[in-house]
């Protein structure tokens, strides 16, 4: 079966920054909802539009088709008086961001009475190469579609 709209499909998915370093190392295969649903990456999904299980490639994108460029002005500080108790350095909390908008910060640093947060994802700014092996494809369930995502062993549990 080809990979089009509503297929879902699973994919093993090796993932490196531009100098190497794994971010993935593609052993848990992932499944997704293929059709612009938002589950994996324009760039990535483009690439596999069309194909069939066992297919494999190579693709590296820019930082602009990943996460996005790295927005400082989603690095925050907040008083440690005001700071959620039990929350760590590497853990995260929902706040507002400098447009109002809410969203998660990690904490990256507490330093005397300032915690130091980031909105941004941690691999914002860095450009990733993916190696990508199609290990099945079948016909998304109408509650699969409806949900706009896969269900089952490698997707999403209820």
């Amino acid at each position: 079966m080809k990979i089009t709209k509503d297929c879902a499909v699973t994919i093993s998915l090796k993932v490196t920054d531009e100098k190497g370093l794994l971010i993935d190392d593609g052993k848990k295969p992932f499944s997704y909802l293929q059709g612009g649903y938002g589950s994996i990456f324009e760039k990535l999904e483009e690439a596999l539009e069309g194909q069939e299980a066992g297919f494999a490639t190579n693709l590296t994108l820019s930082v602009e088709d990943a996460f996005g460029a790295y927005d400082d002005a989603l690095v925050q500080t907040m008083p440690k008086s005001e700071f959620p108790p039990g929350v760590k350095v590497g853990g995260q909390l929902q706040r507002l961001d400098h447009e109002g908008e809410l969203r998660y910060f990690f904490v990256t640093k507490i330093k005397g009475p300032v915690v130091m947060l980031d909105g941004n994802h941690p691999l914002a700014g860095k450009a990733l190469r993916c190696a990508v092996k199609v290990l099945e494809v079948r016909a998304a369930s109408a509650e699969e579609i409806a949900h706009q995502h896969v269900h089952g062993e490698h997707g999403h549990h209820h």
